[in-house]
Protein backbone atom coordinates (compact mmCIF):
# COMPACT_ATOMS: atom_id res chain seq x y z
CA UNK A 1 0.00 0.00 0.00
CA UNK A 2 1.84 3.06 -1.24
CA UNK A 3 2.19 6.05 1.04
CA UNK A 4 0.91 4.59 4.29
CA UNK A 5 2.15 1.78 6.47
CA UNK A 6 1.19 0.31 9.81
CA UNK A 7 2.74 2.44 12.53
CA UNK A 8 4.37 -0.48 14.30
CA UNK A 9 2.71 -2.93 16.61
CA UNK A 10 1.36 -1.49 19.82
CA UNK A 11 0.88 -3.93 22.70
CA UNK A 12 -1.87 -6.35 21.68
CA UNK A 13 -2.25 -4.99 18.14
CA UNK A 14 -2.07 -7.67 15.46
CA UNK A 15 -1.79 -7.45 11.69
CA UNK A 16 -3.01 -10.75 10.19
CA UNK A 17 -1.72 -11.32 6.65
CA UNK A 18 -3.40 -13.25 3.85
CA UNK A 19 -1.65 -16.53 4.57
CA UNK A 20 -3.20 -16.47 8.05
CA UNK A 21 -6.62 -15.22 7.03
CA UNK A 22 -8.06 -18.43 5.61
CA UNK A 23 -11.44 -17.77 7.18
CA UNK A 24 -12.10 -14.39 5.60
CA UNK A 25 -12.96 -15.48 2.09
CA UNK A 26 -16.49 -16.47 1.13
CA UNK A 27 -16.80 -19.13 3.84
CA UNK A 28 -20.20 -20.23 5.06
CA UNK A 29 -18.93 -21.40 8.46
CA UNK A 30 -17.95 -19.05 11.26
CA UNK A 31 -18.96 -15.44 10.65
CA UNK A 32 -16.47 -14.36 13.33
CA UNK A 33 -13.57 -16.05 11.60
CA UNK A 34 -14.65 -14.49 8.33
CA UNK A 35 -14.51 -11.04 9.94
CA UNK A 36 -11.21 -11.56 11.75
CA UNK A 37 -9.14 -14.25 10.04
CA UNK A 38 -8.40 -15.92 13.40
CA UNK A 39 -10.09 -18.61 15.45
CA UNK A 40 -12.59 -17.68 18.12
CA UNK A 41 -10.27 -18.61 21.00
CA UNK A 42 -7.46 -16.36 19.78
CA UNK A 43 -9.85 -13.50 19.15
CA UNK A 44 -11.44 -13.87 22.60
CA UNK A 45 -8.18 -13.89 24.55
CA UNK A 46 -6.10 -11.39 22.57
CA UNK A 47 -8.52 -8.87 21.05
CA UNK A 48 -12.11 -8.92 22.30
CA UNK A 49 -12.55 -5.64 24.17
CA UNK A 50 -8.77 -5.24 24.39
CA UNK A 51 -6.92 -4.39 21.19
CA UNK A 52 -7.48 -3.78 17.45
CA UNK A 53 -7.01 -6.51 14.88
CA UNK A 54 -6.11 -5.74 11.26
CA UNK A 55 -6.71 -8.57 8.77
CA UNK A 56 -5.42 -8.47 5.20
CA UNK A 57 -7.80 -10.24 2.83
CA UNK A 58 -6.37 -12.83 0.47
CA UNK A 59 -9.48 -12.42 -1.72
CA UNK A 60 -10.39 -8.90 -2.89
CA UNK A 61 -13.97 -10.08 -3.45
CA UNK A 62 -14.24 -11.67 -0.01
CA UNK A 63 -17.16 -9.54 1.17
CA UNK A 64 -18.90 -8.69 -2.11
CA UNK A 65 -21.51 -11.40 -1.60
CA UNK A 66 -22.60 -9.41 1.47
CA UNK A 67 -22.96 -6.10 -0.40
CA UNK A 68 -21.45 -4.41 -3.45
CA UNK A 69 -21.89 -1.03 -5.13
CA UNK A 70 -24.70 -2.34 -7.35
CA UNK A 71 -26.47 -3.42 -4.18
CA UNK A 72 -25.99 0.05 -2.72
CA UNK A 73 -27.63 1.59 -5.78
CA UNK A 74 -30.51 -0.88 -5.55
CA UNK A 75 -31.10 -0.02 -1.91
CA UNK A 76 -31.09 3.69 -2.66
CA UNK A 77 -33.27 3.55 -5.77
CA UNK A 78 -35.59 0.52 -5.77
CA UNK A 79 -36.23 -0.62 -2.21
CA UNK A 80 -38.47 2.22 -1.00
CA UNK A 81 -35.94 3.16 1.67
CA UNK A 82 -37.11 5.54 4.42
CA UNK A 83 -35.48 7.29 7.32
CA UNK A 84 -33.86 6.35 9.63
CA UNK A 85 -32.41 3.68 7.33
CA UNK A 86 -30.40 6.34 5.48
CA UNK A 87 -28.14 9.04 6.87
CA UNK A 88 -25.98 11.51 4.93
CA UNK A 89 -22.90 13.24 6.35
CA UNK A 90 -20.61 15.99 5.10
CA UNK A 91 -17.51 17.36 6.86
CA UNK A 92 -18.40 15.32 9.96
CA UNK A 93 -21.93 16.74 10.27
CA UNK A 94 -25.14 14.79 9.64
CA UNK A 95 -27.50 16.43 7.13
CA UNK A 96 -31.15 17.04 7.87
CA UNK A 97 -33.19 14.22 6.33
CA UNK A 98 -35.50 16.74 4.68
CA UNK A 99 -32.73 17.46 2.18
CA UNK A 100 -32.95 13.99 0.63
CA UNK A 101 -36.45 12.63 1.37
CA UNK A 102 -39.93 13.39 0.11
CA UNK A 103 -43.44 11.96 -0.39
CA UNK A 104 -43.69 8.35 -1.48
CA UNK A 105 -46.22 9.04 -4.22
CA UNK A 106 -49.63 7.57 -4.96
CA UNK A 107 -50.66 4.85 -2.53
CA UNK A 108 -47.63 5.19 -0.26
CA UNK A 109 -48.95 7.84 2.14
CA UNK A 110 -45.49 8.46 3.62
CA UNK A 111 -43.51 11.68 3.62
CA UNK A 112 -39.98 10.47 4.31
CA UNK A 113 -39.09 8.18 1.42
CA UNK A 114 -35.58 8.54 0.04
CA UNK A 115 -35.27 10.63 -3.14
CA UNK A 116 -32.44 8.98 -5.04
CA UNK A 117 -32.00 12.01 -7.32
CA UNK A 118 -31.28 14.21 -4.30
CA UNK A 119 -28.94 11.60 -2.85
CA UNK A 120 -27.12 11.44 -6.18
CA UNK A 121 -26.60 15.21 -6.23
CA UNK A 122 -25.37 15.30 -2.64
CA UNK A 123 -23.07 12.31 -3.20
CA UNK A 124 -21.56 13.99 -6.25
CA UNK A 125 -20.95 17.04 -4.07
CA UNK A 126 -18.85 15.04 -1.58
CA UNK A 127 -21.46 13.72 0.86
CA UNK A 128 -21.01 10.32 2.54
CA UNK A 129 -23.93 7.89 2.33
CA UNK A 130 -24.66 5.83 5.45
CA UNK A 131 -27.07 2.93 5.01
CA UNK A 132 -28.23 2.00 8.48
CA UNK A 133 -29.57 -1.23 10.00
CA UNK A 134 -28.87 -3.33 6.93
CA UNK A 135 -29.18 -6.39 9.17
CA UNK A 136 -32.92 -5.71 8.86
CA UNK A 137 -33.01 -4.89 5.13
CA UNK A 138 -30.53 -6.79 2.98
CA UNK A 139 -30.81 -10.62 2.93
CA UNK A 140 -27.08 -11.52 2.84
CA UNK A 141 -26.42 -9.17 5.77
CA UNK A 142 -29.45 -10.43 7.68
CA UNK A 143 -27.93 -13.92 7.52
CA UNK A 144 -24.39 -12.75 8.32
CA UNK A 145 -25.44 -10.59 11.27
CA UNK A 146 -27.66 -13.33 12.68
CA UNK A 147 -24.80 -15.81 12.62
CA UNK A 148 -22.23 -13.34 14.00
CA UNK A 149 -24.51 -12.23 16.82
CA UNK A 150 -25.17 -15.85 17.72
CA UNK A 151 -21.42 -16.58 17.88
CA UNK A 152 -20.62 -13.45 19.91
CA UNK A 153 -23.58 -13.64 22.29
CA UNK A 154 -24.04 -9.87 21.92
CA UNK A 155 -26.50 -8.00 19.66
CA UNK A 156 -25.09 -6.68 16.38
CA UNK A 157 -26.10 -4.12 13.77
CA UNK A 158 -24.72 -3.48 10.28
CA UNK A 159 -24.25 -0.11 8.55
CA UNK A 160 -22.65 0.61 5.18
CA UNK A 161 -20.55 3.73 4.56
CA UNK A 162 -20.20 4.82 0.93
CA UNK A 163 -17.76 7.68 0.50
CA UNK A 164 -17.16 9.85 -2.61
CA UNK A 165 -13.63 10.06 -4.02
CA UNK A 166 -10.98 11.54 -1.70
CA UNK A 167 -13.37 12.64 1.03
CA UNK A 168 -13.56 12.17 4.79
CA UNK A 169 -16.96 11.32 6.22
CA UNK A 170 -16.29 11.76 9.95
CA UNK A 171 -13.41 13.32 11.88
CA UNK A 172 -11.55 11.42 14.61
CA UNK A 173 -14.02 9.97 17.09
CA UNK A 174 -14.75 6.83 19.06
CA UNK A 175 -17.76 4.54 19.06
CA UNK A 176 -19.59 3.32 22.15
CA UNK A 177 -19.80 -0.17 20.66
CA UNK A 178 -17.19 -2.53 19.25
CA UNK A 179 -16.93 -2.52 15.44
CA UNK A 180 -15.81 -4.80 12.65
CA UNK A 181 -14.92 -2.88 9.48
CA UNK A 182 -15.19 -4.93 6.27
CA UNK A 183 -13.84 -3.16 3.19
CA UNK A 184 -16.08 -3.71 0.15
CA UNK A 185 -14.78 -1.40 -2.59
CA UNK A 186 -12.13 1.25 -3.12
CA UNK A 187 -9.27 2.12 -0.78
CA UNK A 188 -9.54 4.02 2.46
CA UNK A 189 -6.80 5.41 4.68
CA UNK A 190 -7.44 4.67 8.37
CA UNK A 191 -5.74 6.11 11.42
CA UNK A 192 -6.43 4.57 14.82
CA UNK A 193 -5.34 6.01 18.17
CA UNK A 194 -5.50 4.63 21.69
CA UNK A 195 -8.55 5.55 23.79
CA UNK A 196 -8.86 8.70 25.85
CA UNK A 197 -11.85 7.16 27.66
CA UNK A 198 -11.50 3.36 27.67
CA UNK A 199 -14.61 1.17 27.45
CA UNK A 200 -17.19 3.96 27.13
CA UNK A 201 -20.79 3.17 28.00
CA UNK A 202 -23.60 3.95 25.58
CA UNK A 203 -24.36 7.25 27.33
CA UNK A 204 -20.71 8.37 27.21
CA UNK A 205 -20.25 9.55 23.58
CA UNK A 206 -16.99 10.85 22.18
CA UNK A 207 -18.36 14.41 22.15
CA UNK A 208 -18.13 14.36 25.96
CA UNK A 209 -14.35 14.16 25.50
CA UNK A 210 -14.05 16.14 22.25
CA UNK A 211 -11.03 18.16 23.37
CA UNK A 212 -9.08 15.10 24.50
CA UNK A 213 -10.06 13.21 21.34
CA UNK A 214 -8.84 16.03 19.09
CA UNK A 215 -5.59 16.35 21.04
CA UNK A 216 -4.87 12.60 20.93
CA UNK A 217 -5.56 12.43 17.20
CA UNK A 218 -3.42 15.51 16.55
CA UNK A 219 -0.45 14.96 18.86
CA UNK A 220 0.05 11.20 19.32
CA UNK A 221 1.43 8.64 16.89
CA UNK A 222 -1.35 6.36 15.68
CA UNK A 223 -1.48 2.71 16.66
CA UNK A 224 -2.61 1.96 13.11
CA UNK A 225 -1.87 4.12 10.06
CA UNK A 226 -2.69 2.13 6.95
CA UNK A 227 -4.91 1.68 3.91
CA UNK A 228 -7.70 -0.85 3.73
CA UNK A 229 -8.46 -2.36 0.33
CA UNK A 230 -11.24 -4.70 -0.76
CA UNK A 231 -11.27 -7.85 1.34
CA UNK A 232 -9.40 -6.27 4.29
CA UNK A 233 -10.98 -6.14 7.74
CA UNK A 234 -10.40 -4.23 10.96
CA UNK A 235 -11.72 -4.87 14.47
CA UNK A 236 -11.83 -1.93 16.92
CA UNK A 237 -12.95 -2.24 20.53
CA UNK A 238 -15.22 0.55 21.74
CA UNK A 239 -13.36 3.69 22.72
CA UNK A 240 -10.53 3.42 20.19
CA UNK A 241 -10.25 6.64 18.17
CA UNK A 242 -10.46 6.37 14.40
CA UNK A 243 -10.81 8.46 11.27
CA UNK A 244 -10.90 7.40 7.64
CA UNK A 245 -10.41 9.11 4.26
CA UNK A 246 -11.31 7.65 0.86
CA UNK A 247 -8.48 7.48 -1.67
CA UNK A 248 -9.15 7.82 -5.38
CA UNK A 249 -12.55 6.49 -6.42
CA UNK A 250 -15.75 5.62 -4.62
CA UNK A 251 -15.09 3.74 -1.40
CA UNK A 252 -17.46 1.49 0.54
CA UNK A 253 -17.18 -0.51 3.75
CA UNK A 254 -19.46 -2.26 6.20
CA UNK A 255 -19.35 -1.39 9.87
CA UNK A 256 -20.68 -4.17 12.05
CA UNK A 257 -21.45 -2.67 15.45
CA UNK A 258 -21.52 -4.95 18.49
CA UNK A 259 -23.71 -3.72 21.33
CA UNK A 260 -21.68 -5.34 24.06
CA UNK A 261 -23.14 -6.38 27.37
CA UNK A 262 -20.89 -4.96 30.11
CA UNK A 263 -20.34 -5.38 33.81
CA UNK A 264 -22.28 -2.17 34.23
CA UNK A 265 -25.32 -3.97 32.82
CA UNK A 266 -25.13 -6.25 35.86
CA UNK A 267 -24.90 -3.17 38.08
CA UNK A 268 -28.03 -1.77 36.43
CA UNK A 269 -29.86 -5.06 36.96
CA UNK A 270 -28.82 -5.23 40.60
CA UNK A 271 -29.81 -1.60 41.15
CA UNK A 272 -33.27 -2.27 39.75
CA UNK A 273 -33.70 -5.38 41.86
CA UNK A 274 -32.69 -3.80 45.19
CA UNK A 275 -35.83 -1.66 44.93
CA UNK A 276 -37.52 -4.66 46.57
CA UNK A 277 -35.62 -3.95 49.80
CA UNK A 278 -37.69 -1.90 52.33
CA UNK A 279 -34.59 -0.44 54.00
CA UNK A 280 -33.58 1.21 50.73
CA UNK A 281 -37.05 2.55 50.06
CA UNK A 282 -37.37 4.27 53.46
CA UNK A 283 -37.62 8.07 53.55
CA UNK A 284 -34.74 10.18 54.78
CA UNK A 285 -35.41 12.29 57.93
CA UNK A 286 -37.61 15.36 57.77
CA UNK A 287 -35.63 18.58 57.38
CA UNK A 288 -32.36 16.87 56.43
CA UNK A 289 -30.01 19.24 54.61
CA UNK A 290 -28.92 16.98 51.75
CA UNK A 291 -26.45 19.64 50.56
CA UNK A 292 -24.46 19.28 53.80
CA UNK A 293 -21.98 16.39 53.48
CA UNK A 294 -21.61 16.10 57.25
CA UNK A 295 -25.36 15.81 57.76
CA UNK A 296 -25.80 13.44 54.86
CA UNK A 297 -22.73 11.30 55.61
CA UNK A 298 -24.27 8.96 58.21
CA UNK A 299 -27.21 8.25 55.92
CA UNK A 300 -24.86 7.53 53.01
CA UNK A 301 -23.01 5.03 55.22
CA UNK A 302 -26.25 3.39 56.35
CA UNK A 303 -27.60 3.11 52.80
CA UNK A 304 -24.25 1.80 51.57
CA UNK A 305 -24.34 -0.97 54.17
CA UNK A 306 -27.96 -1.77 53.36
CA UNK A 307 -27.15 -1.80 49.66
CA UNK A 308 -24.29 -4.26 50.09
CA UNK A 309 -26.56 -6.53 52.15
CA UNK A 310 -29.42 -6.27 49.67
CA UNK A 311 -27.18 -7.03 46.68
CA UNK A 312 -25.81 -10.09 48.46
CA UNK A 313 -29.33 -11.48 48.78
CA UNK A 314 -30.19 -11.21 45.08
CA UNK A 315 -29.85 -14.60 43.33
CA UNK A 316 -28.02 -14.79 40.02
CA UNK A 317 -31.21 -16.17 38.45
CA UNK A 318 -33.02 -12.83 38.87
CA UNK A 319 -30.05 -10.88 37.48
CA UNK A 320 -29.76 -13.23 34.51
CA UNK A 321 -33.45 -12.83 33.74
CA UNK A 322 -33.14 -9.04 33.52
CA UNK A 323 -29.88 -8.97 31.56
CA UNK A 324 -30.87 -11.70 29.12
CA UNK A 325 -33.97 -9.73 28.18
CA UNK A 326 -31.77 -6.90 26.96
CA UNK A 327 -29.82 -9.28 24.73
CA UNK A 328 -32.87 -11.19 23.50
CA UNK A 329 -34.79 -8.00 22.71
CA UNK A 330 -31.77 -6.57 20.87
CA UNK A 331 -31.20 -9.65 18.71
CA UNK A 332 -33.60 -10.57 15.94
CA UNK A 333 -33.33 -14.29 15.15
CA UNK A 334 -33.17 -15.47 11.57
CA UNK A 335 -36.23 -14.63 9.47
CA UNK A 336 -39.04 -17.14 9.07
CA UNK A 337 -41.02 -17.56 5.86
CA UNK A 338 -44.68 -17.40 6.91
CA UNK A 339 -46.26 -18.88 3.78
CA UNK A 340 -43.66 -21.58 3.13
CA UNK A 341 -43.50 -22.38 6.84
CA UNK A 342 -47.25 -22.84 7.12
CA UNK A 343 -47.26 -25.17 4.11
CA UNK A 344 -44.37 -27.16 5.53
CA UNK A 345 -46.07 -27.55 8.91
CA UNK A 346 -49.39 -28.59 7.33
CA UNK A 347 -47.69 -31.35 5.35
CA UNK A 348 -45.24 -32.41 8.08
CA UNK A 349 -44.45 -36.12 7.97
CA UNK A 350 -41.95 -38.63 9.28
CA UNK A 351 -38.48 -37.97 7.92
CA UNK A 352 -38.96 -34.21 7.46
CA UNK A 353 -36.05 -32.28 8.94
CA UNK A 354 -36.21 -29.23 11.22
CA UNK A 355 -33.75 -27.19 13.29
CA UNK A 356 -33.80 -24.43 15.88
CA UNK A 357 -34.14 -20.93 14.48
CA UNK A 358 -30.65 -19.41 14.45
CA UNK A 359 -30.14 -16.64 16.99
CA UNK A 360 -33.29 -17.46 18.98
CA UNK A 361 -32.85 -16.55 22.65
CA UNK A 362 -34.42 -19.26 24.79
CA UNK A 363 -34.25 -21.19 28.04
CA UNK A 364 -35.92 -24.42 29.13
CA UNK A 365 -37.12 -24.65 32.74
CA UNK A 366 -38.81 -27.61 34.42
CA UNK A 367 -41.77 -26.68 36.60
CA UNK A 368 -43.79 -29.50 38.17
CA UNK A 369 -45.60 -31.50 35.50
CA UNK A 370 -44.77 -28.88 32.87
CA UNK A 371 -41.69 -27.72 31.04
CA UNK A 372 -41.48 -24.04 30.14
CA UNK A 373 -39.76 -22.79 27.02
CA UNK A 374 -38.89 -19.17 27.85
CA UNK A 375 -38.56 -16.79 24.88
CA UNK A 376 -38.00 -13.05 24.63
CA UNK A 377 -41.69 -12.18 24.53
CA UNK A 378 -43.52 -15.20 25.96
CA UNK A 379 -43.39 -18.61 27.63
CA UNK A 380 -44.56 -21.82 25.99
CA UNK A 381 -45.83 -24.43 28.46
CA UNK A 382 -45.50 -28.06 27.39
CA UNK A 383 -45.95 -31.41 29.15
CA UNK A 384 -42.88 -32.44 31.15
CA UNK A 385 -42.72 -35.64 29.09
CA UNK A 386 -41.60 -33.56 26.09
CA UNK A 387 -38.43 -32.34 27.86
CA UNK A 388 -35.97 -34.89 26.37
CA UNK A 389 -37.24 -34.27 22.83
CA UNK A 390 -37.32 -30.52 23.40
CA UNK A 391 -33.68 -30.39 24.49
CA UNK A 392 -32.68 -32.32 21.35
CA UNK A 393 -34.68 -30.04 19.06
CA UNK A 394 -33.07 -26.94 20.57
CA UNK A 395 -29.45 -28.12 20.32
CA UNK A 396 -28.96 -26.31 16.99
CA UNK A 397 -28.51 -29.40 14.83
CA UNK A 398 -31.00 -30.64 12.20
CA UNK A 399 -33.35 -33.41 13.37
CA UNK A 400 -35.82 -35.56 11.50
CA UNK A 401 -39.37 -36.24 12.59
CA UNK A 402 -39.35 -39.72 14.08
CA UNK A 403 -35.81 -39.50 15.52
CA UNK A 404 -36.60 -37.79 18.84
CA UNK A 405 -36.23 -39.61 22.17
CA UNK A 406 -39.04 -40.79 24.45
CA UNK A 407 -41.88 -39.83 22.09
CA UNK A 408 -43.86 -41.77 19.51
CA UNK A 409 -44.12 -40.44 16.00
CA UNK A 410 -47.61 -38.96 16.41
CA UNK A 411 -46.55 -36.94 19.48
CA UNK A 412 -43.42 -35.77 17.69
CA UNK A 413 -45.57 -34.40 14.88
CA UNK A 414 -47.73 -32.50 17.37
CA UNK A 415 -44.70 -31.02 19.19
CA UNK A 416 -42.83 -30.01 16.05
CA UNK A 417 -45.91 -28.44 14.44
CA UNK A 418 -46.41 -26.38 17.60
CA UNK A 419 -42.80 -25.18 17.62
CA UNK A 420 -42.91 -24.38 13.90
CA UNK A 421 -46.04 -22.29 14.45
CA UNK A 422 -44.39 -20.48 17.37
CA UNK A 423 -41.32 -19.60 15.26
CA UNK A 424 -38.98 -21.71 17.40
CA UNK A 425 -38.13 -24.22 14.66
CA UNK A 426 -37.65 -23.76 10.91
CA UNK A 427 -37.60 -26.31 8.09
Amino acid sequence: MQGFEAAGEAPGFTDVHPADATGTARGHGSALRRATGVDAGTFATEHWGRAPLLTRGADRAAFRDLLDLDGVDELLSRRGLRTPFLRLARHGAVLDSGSFTGPGGAGAEVGDQVREDRVAALFADGTTVVLQALHRLWPPLIDFATRLGSELGHPVQVNAYVTPPSSQGFSAHYDVHDVFVLQLAGRKHWTVHAPVHPDPLRDQPWSDHATAVAARARDDDPVIDTVLGPGDALYLPRGWLHAATALGGVCAHLTVGVHVVTGYALVQALTALVADDPALRASLPLGLDIADPEALGPHVDAVRDALVAAVARIPAERVARRVRQRVWDGTRPEPVRPVAGASFAAGLAAGDVVRRRLGLGHRVVARGDRVLLELADREIALPATTAPALHVLLDGDPHAVGSLPDMDEADQLVLIRRLLREGVLVP
